[in-house]
């Protein structure tokens, strides 16, 4: 995937969710979307910190990530879970790929936009908060058990 157009592809979700929406609305067929942020094992994680000196470089999904057994988590409570209408759901990891706070990267790389909640130190940008209410969904695991951060 090319991520030269990323308006195509947030309007590809976004018409996909919505056409999901009708079709459940229409057949009383439920329906689940999991948006995955970038899927990753724990030999990935090694690779994160070649991204540290350029936030700008992950900006695309506000350095979010999702361990790819807490993906499988995240499906498993989606299939278990009861269903009804249509719903879409942020699946991330509780923290960020970088290992400056989250605030700070924000404020560099998106000058102007302002944090709506606490996100703690390292938190994600990413509101997985939902999919944690509705599902169960909580992240169990973080690169951050791989790979040492740098030294300050």
């Amino acid at each position: 995937m090319s991520w030269e157009n990323p308006k195509s592809y947030e309007l590809s979700k976004v018409a996909s969710e919505t056409v999901a929406g009708h079709i459940a609305e229409w057949s009383q067929i439920p329906f689940v979307g999991l948006r995955f942020s970038n899927i990753l094992g724990p030999a990935d994680c090694e690779h994160f910190p070649e991204h540290w000196p350029d936030p700008a470089a992950r900006q695309w999904n506000l350095w979010g990530y999702i361990d790819e057994r807490d993906a499988a988590m995240a499906s498993r409570l989606a299939l278990e879970a009861p269903a009804k209408g249509s719903a879409s759901y942020i699946i991330a990891a509780a923290d960020t790929v970088m290992d400056r706070p989250s605030a700070e990267l924000l404020a560099e790389v998106f000058p102007g936009v302002t944090l709506t909640r606490e996100v703690g130190e390292f938190g994600t940008l990413l509101a997985i908060d939902r999919a944690r209410a509705a599902r169960g969904f909580t992240p169990q695991h973080s690169w951050r058990d791989h790979v040492a951060p740098r030294s300050a």
